[in-house]
């Protein structure tokens, strides 16, 4: 899945009068309470990803159909049938500022948004069914009152749990278990059986599967259009709410590696033909994890989130790689390597939920 293009941002709302706020600038833009966006889902990039959604219910033969809000991120409240929806997806202004500040807008393509929408989906219609009380379910997958950890350190290679969203999903607590296999098994032409077969998880897919077709034509038993923190009754800033999401993902920690990255590239203008650094570090990204893996016994993955910040802040300072490529690529696999064992020993490697 492609995150470098945003199909959000390339779609206008129609039906409505354009907002003052879509023409100012970032600074005055985040200084607006959230609450006088005065957004709706309809007219914009959210209308395909919603009836997509509809669609492949409706082919299950299911009757459950979940309601949407906009709120300030994705979630589906606890015994509540439906779906909050982050607010930058519902116009390309606020996509923009979503970039700007996170340097990816999650659910910004129509692939990206259905995929979240089917994990959401599946927390909605365990809420609809009230699944999680289930015996088979809590065998399955295990309990819903198990505690949600701040963070969780996955298991890259588990044939235990699908692969459908980033960062191996699935195994961060059973609800998201449920979720994330409901996903695979709603996804068209997934061809779960087949590609899962002769793996553990495969056991979770055909509980799913079987249980779905014994809720084909059966209304929902939970049928309440709540919305948890909707969008007009939040009060709060855009900047204190990025603010606060850049503190929980540790985006404000990326600086540290500025030095570093300075001294092993160039930002002075007699080198400013010479190529990009975050372009160099792209193309052998793929080799420089594996051999980073090797040499520090950790997963690729891991390895690959510090990187990704050092190619971002390479991009962000504009620098270049002023030494012929090899050197540069030694002395950056040497840097990195020192930066992956520093971020190991400081527990940001786990996945912040």
């Amino acid at each position: 899945m492609d995150r470098t293009v945003s199909d959000v941002l390339k779609t206008p709302v129609v039906g409505h009068d354009e907002p003052a706020w879509a023409s100012w600038p970032d600074e005055a833009l985040l200084d607006l309470p959230m609450c006088d966006l005065h957004l709706g889902l309809k007219g914009g990039f959210l209308e395909q990803p919603i009836t997509e959604l509809t669609r492949e219910l409706e082919e299950r033969r299911l009757l459950f159909r979940p309601h949407f809000w906009l709120s300030n991120e994705w979630f589906t409240p606890d015994g509540v049938p439906g779906i909050a929806i982050p607010f930058y997806l519902a116009h390309p202004r606020l996509a923009k500022l979503e970039l700007a500040q996170m340097l990816e807008v999650e659910g910004g393509t129509t692939e990206w948004c259905l995929r979240i929408l089917r994990h959401e989906a599946g927390h909605a219609i365990e809420n609809a069914y009230k699944i999680r009380r289930r015996k088979t379910r809590q065998q399955t997958f295990g309990k819903s009152s198990q505690q949600y950890p701040l963070y969780y350190s996955p298991r890259p290679y588990s044939r235990s749990f699908v692969r459908h969203l980033d960062l191996w999903y699935a195994q961060s607590h059973p609800d998201e278990d449920f979720a994330e296999t409901f996903a695979v098994w709603l996804t068209p032409e997934s061809l779960w059986e087949e590609r899962y077969r002769g793996w553990p998880v495969l056991k979770k897919l055909r509980y799913v599967d079987g249980l779905m077709n014994n809720l084909q034509g059966i209304p929902p038993s939970v049928t309440t259009h709540e919305e948890i923190d909707p969008l007009p009754n939040l009060k709060k800033t855009l900047r204190e709410h990025y603010e606060r999401k850049r503190r929980h993902y540790g985006i404000e920690h990326r600086s540290q590696y500025d030095p570093d990255l300075k001294r092993l590239f160039s930002h002075l203008p007699n080198h400013a033909t010479r190529p990009s650094a975050a372009t160099f570090l792209n193309r052998f990204r793929r080799e420089v994890r594996r051999k980073v893996a090797s040499w520090t016994g950790e997963y690729q993955y891991t390895i690959d989130q510090v990187l990704e910040d050092m190619i971002r802040r390479c991009r962000e300072l504009n620098l270049r790689v002023p030494v012929a490529e090899e050197q540069a690529k030694l002395d950056f696999t040497i840097l990195l390597t020192v930066h992956t064992m520093n971020f190991l020993r400081s527990g940001r490697h786990r996945v912040a939920l």
